[in-house]
């Protein structure tokens, strides 16, 4: 059956092609040999010989599976896969040859003759095919190349090497490359790809960009290709500013494994827009990934907020980890239906619980986790709009602070082995009520944990780190809205800086902390602190977006300075002077050791603050906040 399907495909034809044309390489290895002698003495030898080689070559060719390779795509695995079929053919022939007949009238290079020229009997045409798709036919059909966009590559690796290749696999491809940067040591300067000159380093740009022009093949186009360059935000930021300068549009390869598509599917090659976080990012840090599976793989886990932005890719993250049950707890009914949706649709064996659950209700969190009796809760769900929390200073108290003593106490209750609290640089030193509310739920999960380590009960952690890049509120979505209007962009100061991480990575490293402290018992009452790099200026970022854009700051949209809202600061912290920052076992997080905080006293305050937040009484909430975190001063 399955030889019948053969013959009757096209891959049938390339089995029949292979031994036809092996037949022939026998033939002519014979006239090689012989001259035209073979017509007259050695026509006997000849018709014993051929049908045996030709046999023989069939099988070799069938066992390699030679007949699958495409002839579009011929490449060095398919010379491989000829070369082995030639040398099986050769290697049973002259066997089967001897024991038939002793090999009579057949001269004993024959063999090594035929073996060559079946090579390049099999080889050549497939990869003659080749050469007239992707080159030969173009010229033919009056494709020179000159009426598509040419394009600079920054990078000289295999994704250089990859788009090279999938655009000359596609003869309507819209881009052609006129030369390529080297974006790393320069070590390959003055060589090519697959023709493709390397013209000189990344800083040489303007240069070659000049040169280029000068020859009559200025790039409309800058195509990113380095991982050097996707791994430095200072090299993108260079490339945004000098595609501007020099009026370049500036894109970036697909991922790898989408290049590698486009080389069988040329429809699948697109170019993509640099996107703020290749401005912002920077090398990924190396996770632990079979500690985090064991952490999670099996357990029972709930995430509190997990309709927002940090809760939703917690649960995308967990999800993948296998958990035996993953409690979805979120007060916002659309945002709990679309996590639910996303989680059925991408998992659709894991067991899921959505929960339509407020953190402030105490009874019904504490009844929540005691009929899941989840092993780890990941605490995700907050008010965190610093200028929304300031104008409802009792709401953000009371969901931050009260919400988060909630839940730690309902994790406790119910024997989870950890809970991992997330929270924000803005907790440091705290200028606004988010920050400060976000500061008492750090005080009373770190009490929790040095009261329960003696214990040996539940690790209560908490992870601080700074901006989400696209969280809801966040600044990134607000010049986006912006921009799709024509501007202005609002920056609140010109030397107002953030610390920026994206939320994926923000994640993964949460995820690492947390199985770093789960499997502790040492360290109580720590704050793992995510290493976010530089901070970052806010206008600096609202003129990359304008570029971005493919539009100019100050020209095409303007940035107008509004002045420091309530609350808010010019620069963030992520340590306050009173913490001892040590690092910790994996690049990417450091530890602030704790500042010493009696549960007790905790408990105290937060019940004044959960009675002074109901009754709505602003002053009383604010000294019960001042009175427990001293470094706050409300204005």
């Amino acid at each position: 059956m399955k030889l019948r399907k053969l013959v009757m495909s096209r891959a049938g034809l390339t089995f029949l092609h292979d031994t036809m044309m092996s037949g022939a390489a026998f033939a002519l290895a014979m006239y090689l040999r012989l001259g035209s002698q073979v017509f007259g003495e050695y026509l006997g030898a000849l018709m014993t010989g051929l049908p045996v080689f030709m046999g023989i070559s069939a099988v070799s060719c069938f066992s390699v599976r030679l007949y699958r390779g495409m002839w579009r795509y011929a490449s060095l695995p398919d010379l491989v896969a000829i070369a082995k079929a030639s040398a099986l053919t050769m290697l049973l022939f002259v066997p089967v040859m001897f024991f038939a007949n002793r090999m009579e009238s057949i001269p004993r290079a024959t063999p090594i003759i035929a073996l060559l020229v079946q090579l390049a009997f099999l080889g050549g045409p497939r990869f003659a095919y080749r050469w007239l798709k992707d080159k030969g036919l173009a010229v033919l059909v009056g494709h020179s190349g000159h009426d598509k966009l040419p394009v600079l590559l920054v990078g000289a690796g295999n994704g250089a090497s990859l788009f090279i290749r999938a655009l000359r696999a596609d003869v309507h491809a819209p881009y052609r490359v006129v030369g390529a940067l080297d974006d790393a040591l320069g070590a390959h300067i003055g060589q090519d790809i697959h023709g493709v000159p390397i013209l000189g380093h990344l800083n040489e740009l303007v240069k070659v960009v000049a040169r280029l022009e000068a020859q009559g093949e200025k790039p409309q186009k800058i195509v990113v290709s380095g991982t050097a360059t996707d791994n430095d935000p200072v090299q993108m930021r260079f490339l945004v500013e000098q595609a501007e300068v020099l009026g370049l549009s500036l894109a970036r390869l697909p991922r790898m494994t989408d290049l590698k598509e486009a080389q069988a599917d040329p429809s699948a090659l697109e170019l993509k827009p640099v996107a703020v976080e290749d401005l912002l990012g920077r090398p990924q840090a190396a996770l632990d990934r079979v500690a985090i599976a064991a952490l999670i793989s099996g357990k029972r886990v709930m995430v509190t907020g997990a309709g927002g932005t940090i809760g939703g890719e917690l649960v995308r993250q967990v999800a993948s980890f296998g958990p035996s049950r993953l409690v979805l707890v979120e007060k916002s009914e659309y945002a709990l239906y679309l996590a639910d949706l996303e989680m059925r649709e991408s998992f659709p064996q894991l067991s899921i619980r959505p929960c339509l659950v407020d953190i402030t209700n105490r009874l019904r969190i504490s009844q929540l986790c005691a009929e899941e009796k989840p092993d780890i809760v990941f605490h995700a769900a907050a008010l965190k709009h610093v200028p929304m929390v300031e104008m409802n200073p009792c709401e953000g108290l009371y969901t931050n602070g009260v919400g988060t003593r909630n839940v730690a106490d309902a994790a406790k209750a119910c024997g989870a082995m950890a809970m991992v609290m997330i929270s924000t640089d803005k907790a440091v030193t705290p200028a606004n009520v988010m920050g400060a509310s976000k500061r008492l739920a750090e005080m009373y999960c770190q009490a929790l944990d040095i009261a329960s380590g003696k214990e040996g009960g539940t690790r209560f952690m908490t992870v601080r780190f700074g901006n989400v890049l696209g969280s809801t509120g966040s600044v990134v979505p607000l010049f986006e809205r912006q921009l799709a209007r024509g501007g202005p962009l609002t920056v609140t100061h010109p030397e107002v800086r953030r610390f920026f991480m994206t939320c994926r990575e923000a994640v993964q490293l949460v995820l690492q902390a947390s199985t770093d402290g789960a499997k502790s018992r040492a360290g109580f009452g720590e704050i793992f602190v995510l290493d976010m790099g530089q901070p970052v200026r806010i206008s600096d970022l609202a003129r990359q977006m304008i570029r971005l854009a493919g539009l100019r700051p100050d020209v095409d949209v303007m940035i107008e300075y509004t002045g420091l809202r309530p609350g808010e600061k010019l620069d963030e912290t992520l340590f306050h002077e009173g913490e001892t920052m040590k690092p910790s076992r994996h690049d990417g997080i450091m530890i602030a050791e704790p500042r010493h905080v009696a549960l007790k006293k905790m408990q105290e305050i937060l019940s004044r603050m959960e009675k002074a937040t109901l009754a709505g009484d602003v002053e009383k909430s604010m000294e019960v906040l001042m009175e427990a975190v001293p470094e706050y001063k409300h204005a």
